[in-house]
Protein backbone atom coordinates (compact mmCIF):
# COMPACT_ATOMS: atom_id res chain seq x y z
CA UNK A 1 0.00 0.00 0.00
CA UNK A 2 1.56 3.43 -1.33
CA UNK A 3 1.97 6.27 1.89
CA UNK A 4 0.13 9.31 1.68
CA UNK A 5 -0.13 11.64 4.65
CA UNK A 6 -3.00 11.95 6.39
CA UNK A 7 -5.62 15.02 5.37
CA UNK A 8 -7.61 17.10 8.24
CA UNK A 9 -10.59 14.87 6.91
CA UNK A 10 -8.57 11.95 7.61
CA UNK A 11 -8.06 12.95 11.61
CA UNK A 12 -11.76 13.83 11.50
CA UNK A 13 -13.15 10.59 10.79
CA UNK A 14 -10.05 9.18 13.29
CA UNK A 15 -11.76 10.96 16.15
CA UNK A 16 -15.08 9.82 15.15
CA UNK A 17 -14.44 6.57 15.03
CA UNK A 18 -12.25 6.46 18.25
CA UNK A 19 -15.36 7.72 19.82
CA UNK A 20 -17.54 4.49 18.26
CA UNK A 21 -14.84 2.25 19.62
CA UNK A 22 -13.47 1.09 16.32
CA UNK A 23 -10.20 -1.07 16.51
CA UNK A 24 -7.17 0.59 14.69
CA UNK A 25 -7.64 -2.19 12.00
CA UNK A 26 -11.25 -1.35 11.23
CA UNK A 27 -10.40 2.45 10.67
CA UNK A 28 -7.40 1.63 8.11
CA UNK A 29 -9.59 -0.38 6.45
CA UNK A 30 -12.34 2.39 6.53
CA UNK A 31 -9.63 5.36 5.70
CA UNK A 32 -7.63 2.90 2.85
CA UNK A 33 -4.85 3.48 5.32
CA UNK A 34 -2.24 1.00 6.64
CA UNK A 35 -3.37 0.10 10.55
CA UNK A 36 0.69 1.26 11.12
CA UNK A 37 -0.25 5.03 10.04
CA UNK A 38 -3.50 4.92 12.33
CA UNK A 39 -1.13 3.96 15.24
CA UNK A 40 1.49 6.18 15.14
CA UNK A 41 -0.97 9.26 14.42
CA UNK A 42 -3.43 8.13 17.65
CA UNK A 43 0.19 8.37 19.28
CA UNK A 44 2.13 11.57 17.85
CA UNK A 45 -1.15 13.25 18.59
CA UNK A 46 -2.78 12.54 21.40
CA UNK A 47 -3.20 14.95 24.45
CA UNK A 48 -0.60 14.49 26.82
CA UNK A 49 -2.71 15.01 30.20
CA UNK A 50 -5.36 11.89 29.23
CA UNK A 51 -4.17 10.19 26.39
CA UNK A 52 -7.45 10.73 24.79
CA UNK A 53 -7.17 11.36 20.97
CA UNK A 54 -8.98 14.86 20.08
CA UNK A 55 -9.16 16.39 16.41
CA UNK A 56 -8.55 20.04 17.05
CA UNK A 57 -5.63 19.18 19.04
CA UNK A 58 -4.14 16.67 16.63
CA UNK A 59 -4.67 18.79 13.53
CA UNK A 60 -3.23 22.04 15.66
CA UNK A 61 -0.20 20.05 16.44
CA UNK A 62 0.23 18.91 13.14
CA UNK A 63 0.49 22.28 11.37
CA UNK A 64 2.79 23.29 14.28
CA UNK A 65 5.56 20.55 13.21
CA UNK A 66 5.06 21.39 9.49
CA UNK A 67 5.49 25.48 10.22
CA UNK A 68 8.67 24.34 12.54
CA UNK A 69 10.08 22.14 9.30
CA UNK A 70 9.81 24.65 7.36
CA UNK A 71 11.98 27.15 9.84
CA UNK A 72 14.90 24.87 9.93
CA UNK A 73 15.42 24.55 6.27
CA UNK A 74 18.58 25.79 5.68
CA UNK A 75 17.73 27.34 2.57
CA UNK A 76 15.03 30.33 1.68
CA UNK A 77 12.45 30.26 -0.85
CA UNK A 78 14.55 32.61 -3.12
CA UNK A 79 17.20 30.29 -3.22
CA UNK A 80 14.82 27.04 -4.17
CA UNK A 81 13.39 29.26 -6.76
CA UNK A 82 17.19 30.12 -8.16
CA UNK A 83 17.87 26.21 -7.74
CA UNK A 84 14.43 25.19 -10.31
CA UNK A 85 15.32 28.15 -12.49
CA UNK A 86 18.96 26.77 -13.09
CA UNK A 87 17.26 22.78 -13.29
CA UNK A 88 15.40 24.64 -15.73
CA UNK A 89 18.29 25.49 -17.74
CA UNK A 90 19.13 21.98 -17.73
CA UNK A 91 22.33 22.73 -15.72
CA UNK A 92 23.38 19.68 -13.91
CA UNK A 93 23.07 19.70 -9.85
CA UNK A 94 26.93 19.26 -10.06
CA UNK A 95 27.66 22.21 -12.03
CA UNK A 96 24.75 24.33 -10.24
CA UNK A 97 26.50 23.36 -7.17
CA UNK A 98 30.21 24.77 -8.09
CA UNK A 99 28.77 27.54 -10.12
CA UNK A 100 26.65 29.29 -6.79
CA UNK A 101 29.73 28.57 -4.64
CA UNK A 102 32.24 30.06 -7.38
CA UNK A 103 29.88 33.22 -7.51
CA UNK A 104 29.65 33.67 -4.01
CA UNK A 105 26.09 33.38 -3.97
CA UNK A 106 25.30 30.43 -1.63
CA UNK A 107 26.61 26.53 -1.02
CA UNK A 108 24.64 23.65 -1.51
CA UNK A 109 26.22 19.99 -2.06
CA UNK A 110 24.59 18.47 -5.40
CA UNK A 111 23.37 15.74 -3.45
CA UNK A 112 20.96 18.16 -1.83
CA UNK A 113 20.05 19.16 -4.86
CA UNK A 114 19.13 15.64 -5.98
CA UNK A 115 16.99 15.29 -3.02
CA UNK A 116 15.20 18.25 -3.74
CA UNK A 117 14.60 17.52 -7.56
CA UNK A 118 13.05 13.61 -6.10
CA UNK A 119 10.88 15.24 -3.68
CA UNK A 120 9.46 17.53 -6.24
CA UNK A 121 9.04 14.70 -8.43
CA UNK A 122 7.24 12.49 -5.40
CA UNK A 123 4.65 15.73 -5.20
CA UNK A 124 3.99 15.25 -8.97
CA UNK A 125 6.54 18.13 -10.16
CA UNK A 126 8.21 17.92 -13.25
CA UNK A 127 12.09 19.05 -12.38
CA UNK A 128 13.17 15.41 -12.78
CA UNK A 129 12.41 16.19 -16.54
CA UNK A 130 15.26 18.80 -16.93
CA UNK A 131 17.98 16.61 -16.03
CA UNK A 132 20.46 14.59 -18.65
CA UNK A 133 19.22 11.02 -19.33
CA UNK A 134 21.36 8.43 -20.92
CA UNK A 135 20.13 5.13 -22.88
CA UNK A 136 23.17 3.11 -23.49
CA UNK A 137 22.52 0.16 -26.37
CA UNK A 138 24.48 -2.52 -26.08
CA UNK A 139 27.42 -2.66 -28.55
CA UNK A 140 28.74 -5.70 -30.75
CA UNK A 141 31.81 -6.86 -29.67
CA UNK A 142 32.85 -7.92 -33.09
CA UNK A 143 31.53 -5.16 -35.09
CA UNK A 144 33.02 -6.96 -38.61
CA UNK A 145 34.20 -5.36 -41.70
CA UNK A 146 33.40 -1.73 -42.12
CA UNK A 147 30.68 -0.83 -44.70
CA UNK A 148 30.39 2.52 -45.73
CA UNK A 149 31.79 4.08 -48.24
CA UNK A 150 35.61 3.74 -48.72
CA UNK A 151 38.22 6.70 -48.82
CA UNK A 152 42.21 6.37 -50.34
CA UNK A 153 44.48 9.28 -48.44
CA UNK A 154 42.58 10.14 -46.11
CA UNK A 155 44.67 11.50 -42.96
CA UNK A 156 44.91 8.80 -40.13
CA UNK A 157 43.92 10.00 -36.16
CA UNK A 158 47.54 8.81 -35.32
CA UNK A 159 48.44 11.47 -37.67
CA UNK A 160 46.92 14.22 -35.74
CA UNK A 161 49.55 16.97 -33.92
CA UNK A 162 50.25 16.17 -30.42
CA UNK A 163 49.16 19.31 -29.50
CA UNK A 164 45.33 18.04 -30.50
CA UNK A 165 45.47 14.94 -28.29
CA UNK A 166 47.39 16.45 -25.54
CA UNK A 167 44.49 19.63 -25.77
CA UNK A 168 47.07 21.59 -25.10
CA UNK A 169 46.16 24.45 -27.44
CA UNK A 170 42.82 25.83 -28.65
CA UNK A 171 41.84 24.95 -32.43
CA UNK A 172 41.57 20.86 -32.69
CA UNK A 173 37.91 20.31 -33.36
CA UNK A 174 35.18 17.01 -34.07
CA UNK A 175 32.49 16.75 -35.87
CA UNK A 176 29.45 14.51 -36.16
CA UNK A 177 25.93 14.76 -37.41
CA UNK A 178 22.92 13.89 -35.06
CA UNK A 179 19.68 12.39 -36.40
CA UNK A 180 15.99 12.47 -35.92
CA UNK A 181 13.50 9.97 -36.71
CA UNK A 182 10.55 10.72 -39.26
CA UNK A 183 12.59 13.15 -41.92
CA UNK A 184 16.32 12.73 -43.42
CA UNK A 185 16.80 16.32 -41.85
CA UNK A 186 19.66 16.02 -38.83
CA UNK A 187 22.09 18.38 -37.29
CA UNK A 188 25.76 18.64 -37.37
CA UNK A 189 27.84 19.39 -34.11
CA UNK A 190 31.57 20.87 -34.49
CA UNK A 191 33.19 20.48 -30.96
CA UNK A 192 36.49 22.13 -30.04
CA UNK A 193 38.73 19.65 -27.93
CA UNK A 194 40.23 22.05 -25.16
CA UNK A 195 37.40 23.95 -24.13
CA UNK A 196 34.19 22.30 -25.53
CA UNK A 197 32.78 25.06 -27.24
CA UNK A 198 29.95 23.69 -29.78
CA UNK A 199 29.37 25.14 -32.86
CA UNK A 200 26.05 23.56 -34.39
CA UNK A 201 24.30 23.81 -37.93
CA UNK A 202 20.84 22.11 -39.09
CA UNK A 203 20.73 20.34 -42.03
CA UNK A 204 17.64 18.96 -44.76
CA UNK A 205 19.86 15.96 -45.16
CA UNK A 206 22.69 14.32 -44.34
CA UNK A 207 24.76 14.68 -47.81
CA UNK A 208 28.55 15.74 -48.79
CA UNK A 209 26.87 18.75 -50.38
CA UNK A 210 24.85 19.61 -47.63
CA UNK A 211 27.13 19.10 -44.97
CA UNK A 212 29.95 21.03 -46.67
CA UNK A 213 27.71 24.23 -46.93
CA UNK A 214 27.19 24.36 -43.39
CA UNK A 215 30.60 23.44 -42.32
CA UNK A 216 31.99 26.24 -44.01
CA UNK A 217 29.39 28.79 -42.90
CA UNK A 218 30.52 27.21 -39.45
CA UNK A 219 34.34 27.33 -39.50
CA UNK A 220 34.08 31.30 -41.14
CA UNK A 221 32.39 32.12 -38.24
CA UNK A 222 35.36 31.52 -36.03
CA UNK A 223 37.92 30.93 -38.79
CA UNK A 224 40.99 32.26 -36.13
CA UNK A 225 40.27 28.91 -33.97
CA UNK A 226 39.84 26.12 -36.36
CA UNK A 227 42.99 24.83 -36.93
CA UNK A 228 42.21 21.07 -37.16
CA UNK A 229 38.92 18.32 -37.65
CA UNK A 230 38.58 14.88 -36.60
CA UNK A 231 35.61 12.91 -38.19
CA UNK A 232 34.28 9.47 -38.19
CA UNK A 233 33.81 7.43 -41.46
CA UNK A 234 30.72 8.51 -42.59
CA UNK A 235 30.53 9.02 -46.34
CA UNK A 236 28.52 12.71 -45.48
CA UNK A 237 32.46 13.64 -44.49
CA UNK A 238 33.73 12.24 -47.50
CA UNK A 239 34.02 15.62 -49.18
CA UNK A 240 36.34 16.94 -46.87
CA UNK A 241 39.42 17.77 -49.64
CA UNK A 242 36.84 20.71 -50.78
CA UNK A 243 36.88 22.16 -47.75
CA UNK A 244 40.37 21.98 -47.00
CA UNK A 245 41.29 23.74 -50.16
CA UNK A 246 38.76 26.87 -49.24
CA UNK A 247 39.61 27.02 -45.17
CA UNK A 248 42.62 25.40 -44.75
CA UNK A 249 41.82 23.23 -42.30
CA UNK A 250 43.23 20.09 -41.88
CA UNK A 251 40.59 16.94 -41.84
CA UNK A 252 41.90 13.49 -39.70
CA UNK A 253 39.50 10.33 -39.18
CA UNK A 254 39.22 8.19 -36.94
CA UNK A 255 39.28 4.15 -36.37
CA UNK A 256 36.03 2.50 -37.88
CA UNK A 257 33.92 1.66 -34.58
CA UNK A 258 36.28 3.93 -32.36
CA UNK A 259 33.94 5.71 -31.31
CA UNK A 260 35.87 6.96 -28.27
CA UNK A 261 38.81 8.36 -30.14
CA UNK A 262 35.99 11.28 -30.77
CA UNK A 263 35.15 11.09 -26.85
CA UNK A 264 34.42 14.90 -26.95
CA UNK A 265 32.14 14.82 -29.67
CA UNK A 266 30.12 11.75 -28.61
CA UNK A 267 29.85 13.19 -24.77
CA UNK A 268 28.58 16.28 -26.20
CA UNK A 269 25.68 15.00 -28.59
CA UNK A 270 24.43 13.47 -25.34
CA UNK A 271 23.84 16.58 -24.07
CA UNK A 272 22.27 18.21 -27.46
CA UNK A 273 20.14 15.47 -26.88
CA UNK A 274 18.41 17.14 -23.63
CA UNK A 275 16.92 19.64 -26.57
CA UNK A 276 16.92 17.08 -29.32
CA UNK A 277 15.59 14.11 -27.58
CA UNK A 278 15.80 10.68 -29.39
CA UNK A 279 13.44 9.65 -31.62
CA UNK A 280 11.70 12.82 -32.71
CA UNK A 281 11.76 14.51 -36.00
CA UNK A 282 14.05 17.64 -36.18
CA UNK A 283 11.95 18.51 -39.47
CA UNK A 284 10.54 21.70 -37.77
CA UNK A 285 14.04 22.68 -36.02
CA UNK A 286 15.48 26.13 -37.91
CA UNK A 287 19.56 27.20 -37.68
CA UNK A 288 18.20 29.88 -34.95
CA UNK A 289 17.08 27.55 -32.18
CA UNK A 290 20.56 25.18 -32.75
CA UNK A 291 22.54 28.06 -32.28
CA UNK A 292 20.00 29.05 -29.21
CA UNK A 293 20.71 25.61 -28.09
CA UNK A 294 24.54 25.64 -28.44
CA UNK A 295 24.95 29.11 -26.70
CA UNK A 296 22.76 27.09 -23.71
CA UNK A 297 25.58 24.60 -23.63
CA UNK A 298 28.86 27.10 -24.28
CA UNK A 299 27.43 29.40 -21.34
CA UNK A 300 27.33 26.06 -18.91
CA UNK A 301 29.96 26.38 -16.39
CA UNK A 302 31.72 23.13 -16.82
CA UNK A 303 33.55 20.62 -14.20
CA UNK A 304 36.12 19.95 -16.70
CA UNK A 305 36.68 24.07 -16.85
CA UNK A 306 36.84 24.28 -13.09
CA UNK A 307 33.91 25.98 -13.23
CA UNK A 308 34.27 27.72 -16.27
CA UNK A 309 31.72 27.62 -19.31
CA UNK A 310 33.33 27.06 -23.01
CA UNK A 311 32.72 30.22 -24.32
CA UNK A 312 34.37 32.05 -21.55
CA UNK A 313 37.50 29.55 -22.24
CA UNK A 314 37.89 29.66 -25.87
CA UNK A 315 37.59 33.74 -26.25
CA UNK A 316 39.50 34.33 -22.48
CA UNK A 317 36.35 36.10 -21.39
CA UNK A 318 37.06 38.14 -17.73
CA UNK A 319 33.92 39.82 -16.03
CA UNK A 320 34.63 42.65 -13.03
CA UNK A 321 32.50 40.61 -10.30
CA UNK A 322 30.10 38.26 -9.70
CA UNK A 323 26.93 39.24 -11.19
CA UNK A 324 28.62 40.32 -14.39
CA UNK A 325 29.63 37.02 -14.67
CA UNK A 326 26.02 35.64 -13.74
CA UNK A 327 24.48 38.03 -16.36
CA UNK A 328 26.92 37.09 -19.26
CA UNK A 329 26.42 33.64 -18.46
CA UNK A 330 22.92 33.43 -19.04
CA UNK A 331 21.57 32.72 -15.57
CA UNK A 332 18.22 33.50 -14.21
CA UNK A 333 17.22 36.91 -13.15
CA UNK A 334 16.62 35.58 -9.42
CA UNK A 335 20.00 34.65 -8.96
CA UNK A 336 20.84 38.61 -10.15
CA UNK A 337 18.66 39.99 -7.63
CA UNK A 338 20.01 37.19 -4.83
CA UNK A 339 22.95 38.84 -5.86
CA UNK A 340 22.35 42.41 -5.97
CA UNK A 341 20.63 42.11 -2.49
CA UNK A 342 23.40 40.12 -1.01
CA UNK A 343 25.91 42.49 -2.36
CA UNK A 344 24.25 45.63 -0.43
CA UNK A 345 23.39 43.37 2.67
CA UNK A 346 27.63 43.40 2.93
CA UNK A 347 28.18 47.12 1.97
CA UNK A 348 25.67 48.14 4.86
CA UNK A 349 26.94 45.73 7.44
Amino acid sequence: MKYKQLTSQDRIFIGILRKQHFTLTQIAKFLGKHKSTISREINRNRTPYDGFYRVEKAISKTNYRRRESRKRSRYSIEQYLILEDMIRMKLSPAQISRFLKDIGAFEISHETIYKYIRADRKLGGFLWEHLRTRYKKLRKKHPGREKRGRLPDKRSIEERPQAANDRSEIGHWEIDTVMGKGSKDCLLTLVERKTRYLLMGKLKNRTQKEVNHRLLQMIKSNKKYVKTITSDNGTEFHGYKKIEEKTGVEFFFAHPHHSWERGTNENTNGLVRQYAKKGTCLRSMNQWECSMISKKLNQRPREVLNGKSSREELYGLTYKNNKERALGLGMPRALLVYLGSTNKARRTA
